[in-house]
């Protein structure tokens, strides 16, 4: 084992907890619905193990139109989430139930990682604001978030795909939602390390061959090999993750 390997203590919901519950809020909510209706968190969901619920700020709109936007006081360009839909839905959302989180998708927020990812899996309920436009009224942010999530230092349209990455990277965790559970236990980043080359059938492709170690049937060997691997490409592509 190399001595630079860092390792993780792991905590992981246990099978006989009640199903997690996660609420997505939107003003685009169809930008939502395919994402999380495919691969594992779908079966996730059909196997009870998380309930996802979308809810569009729309119909909390008093406007006629359901609008929920408007220009920003001090002359910005741009156009903000006003104020009362977001606050009237996240109010009647938590009014039925307490959350453990209430997550705001922002550009200039704490950037998300498989740490995160570990601790939000463990939560009961948590619900997800979507930003959108210029932003929210800061006041949301003040008042009734309790955390600010974003998935890198880049600007995108909305909140809805970072809000699907949160959520795929939180449900695979939970137990249930995978077939192999042991398998996210392998996953770059739970250990700090980058994960090791995989490799399937066949063993020789174009004149291209699948290390000879693989194929030895001796596990531990092939454990102390995956090891080696693992922080070799994370000294020589993520260095910072051995920091």
């Amino acid at each position: 084992m190399n001595e630079g390997k860092k390792c993780l203590s792991l905590t992981f919901r246990t099978k006989n907890e009640k199903p997690m519950r996660i609420d997505i809020l939107s003003v685009v909510p169809e930008l939502l619905e395919s994402p999380l209706n495919h691969s594992i968190v779908k079966r996730a969901r059909a196997k009870g193990v998380v309930e996802i619920y979308i809810h569009n700020i729309r119909d909390w709109s008093k406007d006629k139109f359901r609008k929920v936007d408007d220009y920003p006081f001090g002359g910005e360009a741009g156009m903000v989430m006003m104020i009362q839909p977001v606050f009237d839905c996240i109010n009647e959302l938590t009014s039925q139930r307490k959350y453990d989180e209430i997550i705001y998708t922002s550009p200039d927020a704490p950037v998300f990682n498989q740490k995160t990812a570990n601790e939000l899996s463990l939560k009961e309920n948590i619900m997800i604001l979507c930003g959108h436009y210029k932003g929210i009224d800061h006041r949301i942010r003040e008042h009734l978030v309790t955390r600010e999530i974003s998935v890198g230092d880049f600007v995108l349209t909305g909140g809805e795909l970072p809000a699907c990455i949160m959520t795929d990277a939180i449900v695979r965790l939970i137990p249930g939602a995978m077939s192999d559970e042991s398998s996210a236990l392998s996953d770059s980043f739970q250990d700090n390390l980058l994960a090791a080359p995989v490799y399937t059938r066949p063993a020789e492709f174009n004149g291209w061959t699948v290390p000879d170690i693989l194929l030895s049937g001796n596990h531990a060997k092939i454990r102390e090999w995956q090891e080696e691997q693992a922080y070799e490409r994370t000294r020589l592509l993520r260095p910072d993750l051995l920091e």
